[in-house]
């Protein structure tokens, strides 16, 4: 590998840098300009950054030779990953190496408010020695309530047994069996709140995780309670946070990350049981010593044309399979979207059958795009065809894949998605992605746009009844389809609308007589 070339822009560990040289020609050139990067950038085979050096489009333009950037960390804002897609140079970051430092760094701060540490130490240095002012709690035999059992947050519950606390964890995208791995109870978000002592957040900063801990989940708090935030700033609602500590509704709080960084001048820094540290969660010299090692090896397997564990983006495909397979991705995709909002709950089980001519291909990006599909709500991370199946163990999804030369249906292709037991048919037709079946029932759907989804008794009354409901709130219906399992029996309907329907509006339609379930549900466009 003497023949590549890699550059060095931002200080990386020195053990990164040394697994690099033994592979590769190494160049370190520190604070460069976007100007001095495209000058350079031509000569080199891959570059390698932190968080400081960005990469821009005329960066990656100007990469004549370049296979692959690689960011020694998680974060990938300073990357134009869209541009280095287009360009076909693979992104790789080094996700996994600060996993320890910020588990350590939440039970630091968790003993932190439990014991008033910092207010103490202050204390003192100002001359005082008042030893009752900071009376702490034990956290031994307490509730720890983790909010998002990923990779930190996991780790969190293994060193809180080890304190001997009881662990509790809320992640709908995590299924039991692997949170029984960890010996972990998951329970609803709600239960979490009015059962812990200790709460931590580990979750990312995604739009169903935005003000996830509110005024209203923090009113479910024990008032002896205490709040831990190491993830992303913005899950937690700050105001809502200095209310419930200057009111004593909530007895301390830590947060390591802040909506706004710097914090300035926060109204949390005026309140005596807060406790603040600057986003140094991964700030260890053995988190930066393993992301640079990480990265380095990331980025070796991509110029031994291997394929790499953390790919921010899908490699390049031939033009004309990619173009055979999109419509089906996307299909995969929103079969996967379409089961999340109907079913709801955890995934622990994603089986896949593509039947048909579709059997003949390499159906891993129709995969990757039902695992997208089931997964990206709950992951700040991107996922992708590269990415997916890691993101899929990582998440404990068992999965299971199968080709079926016929599909018995008169379609020339279809695929199949059977997730935790309830089952989802799609095919193709000139180039369009269409549901075919959910569940038992038949249906035609071109999956893209807004729908109720209803499952009732077959009786006279019930569609007139929600489609005079909709007429008084000024919901216009686009189109309507009715499935039944027999005469009399069972039904559902896909009722296509042009307008939002509110909650206020899915209240009356759940109450009309016969309704044994109603979802609302929003696909966006196919075109998007």
């Amino acid at each position: 590998m003497d023949r590549f070339r890699v550059l060095v822009g931002d200080k990386l560990a020195e053990d990164g840098l040394a697994r690099l040289r033994q592979a590769v020609e190494v160049e370190v050139r520190l604070q460069q300009k976007e100007s001095e990067l495209v000058a350079a950038i031509g000569d080199f085979d891959a570059l390698v950054v932190r968080s400081e050096t960005k990469v821009t489009g005329p960066v990656l333009e100007a990469g004549r030779r370049l296979k692959v950037v690689g960011r020694a960390g998680v974060g990938i804002d300073n990357i134009d990953v869209e541009a280095a897609t287009r360009q076909g140079v693979m992104v790789v970051n080094a996700p996994r190496g600060n996993i320890v430092a910020a588990a350590e760094h939440t039970i630091g701060l968790l003993f932190a408010t439990a014991r008033n540490i910092p207010q103490a130490d202050a204390s003192v240095r100002r001359g005082e020695w008042d030893r009752s002012r900071y009376t702490g709690t034990e956290i031994r035999g307490k509730v720890l309530g983790i909010v998002g059992l990923g990779n930190i947050g996991s780790e969190v519950a293994k060193r809180a047994q080890g304190l001997e606390m009881d662990v509790l964890a809320f992640d709908p995208a995590v299924p039991k069996e692997r949170a029984e791995q960890f010996n972990v109870e998951l329970v609803s978000l709600d239960d979490l709140f009015r059962r812990a002592d200790f709460i931590t957040v580990h979750a990312p900063l995604v739009d169903g995780t935005r003000n996830l801990i509110n005024e209203r989940a923090l009113g479910l708090a024990k008032r002896t309670a205490h709040l831990v935030n190491a993830a992303r700033g913005g899950i937690v609602d700050e105001t809502a946070l200095h209310a419930a500590l200057k009111e004593g509704r909530l007895a301390g709080a830590a947060a390591d990350v802040f909506l706004r960084e710097p914090l300035g001048d926060s109204p949390l820094l005026e309140l005596d049981n807060f406790v603040v540290t600057p986003h140094i969660a991964a700030s260890t010299s053995e988190a930066q010593t393993s992301v640079a090692f990480d990265v380095a090896e990331e980025v070796l397997a991509v110029l031994r044309g291997e394929l790499p564990r953390y790919a921010v983006n899908a490699p390049a495909l031939p033009p004309e399979e990619l173009a055979y397979l999109r419509p089906y991705t996307q299909l995969a995709e929103r079969l996967a979207t379409l089961h999340l909002q109907l079913q709801g709950g955890r995934t622990a089980r994603l089986e896949i059958e593509c039947q048909g001519e579709l059997a003949e291909r390499d159906t891993g990006l129709i995969t990757a795009a039902a695992i997208k599909g089931l997964l990206q709500p709950f992951t700040e991370g991107r996922i992708n065809a590269v990415n997916a199946r890691l993101v899929a163990a990582n998440r404990g999804l068992e999965l299971s894949e199968r080709r079926k030369p016929k599909t018995g249906e008169g379609y020339p292709n279809a695929v199949s998605l059977r997730v935790d037991g309830h089952e989802l048919r799609g095919t193709v037709l000139m180039g369009e992605p269409r549901v075919v079946a959910v569940g038992a029932f038949r249906v035609d759907l071109i999956p893209e746009g807004r729908f109720l989804v209803s499952r009732h008794e077959d009786q006279p009354g019930v569609v007139g009844r929600i489609g005079t409901i909709l007429g008084q709130s000024d919901i216009n219906i686009a189109s309507l389809q009715l499935g039944r399992d027999a005469p009399r029996g069972q039904a559902m309907m896909l009722l296509q609308v042009d307008e939002p329907v509110g909650e206020p509006v899915l209240e009356q339609l759940r109450h009309v007589s016969g309704i044994d379930d109603l979802r609302y549900v929003e696909l966006g466009s196919l075109d998007g």
